[in-house]
């Protein structure tokens, strides 16, 4: 999980307590309580039925805004093997699909264009830029912002993907 640190927030408390099996029970109980109220979808991401990352939709918004936005982390073993693409796209039909949303954002560091190019491949574009947007590894971080509607694109990410040869069937 250390590889996690240069892009996760900071957290009060040692890295350590912060990611010890308490409190990622505490995490769990806080997602299915969110997820029970509407406000959240968090999902498992598995690869030969293995944990290897975690998805979530979240601050999932109805009526006029209609909007959430998504995240994902995927093990450090399994990068560059386009299950991060896969997952966010399935995340994105999921949140047009079955939540019924019109609008998903999503942040990425500059210093990690490989996440700009996973939200890209689901058919998200560049926003904006925040500035100072996240405290992260105990300094405030710049983020990328991108958003894709529910209207931008005919077919799915995931056929897109499929599409673009980065999928099998």
């Amino acid at each position: 999980m250390e590889f996690l640190k240069p892009v996760e927030p900071t957290v009060p408390s040692t890295w350590s307590e912060a990611h010890s099996r308490l409190a990622w029970w505490d995490n769990v109980s806080y997602l299915l309580k969110a997820a029970r109220q509407g406000s959240v979808v968090p999902m498992v991401i598995e690869l030969d039925g293995r944990f290897i990352g975690q998805l979530t939709i979240g601050n999932i918004q109805h009526g006029g805004i209609s909007d959430a936005w998504i995240g994902y982390w995927v093990y450090s073993g399994v990068t560059g093997r386009g299950v991060a693409s896969a997952a966010c796209a399935l995340g994105v039909d999921h949140a047009f699909r079955r939540i019924g949303l019109h609008r998903l954002t999503a942040t990425y560091l500059p210093s990690n264009p490989a996440s700009g190019r996973v939200l890209a491949h689901s058919g998200f574009r560049e926003e904006g830029f925040l500035k100072r947007n996240l405290h992260i590894d105990g300094k405030w971080m710049d983020h990328h912002f991108v958003a894709i509607l529910a209207d931008d694109f005919s077919t799915t990410a995931v056929e897109r993907l499929i599409l673009d040869g980065r999928l099998l069937r």
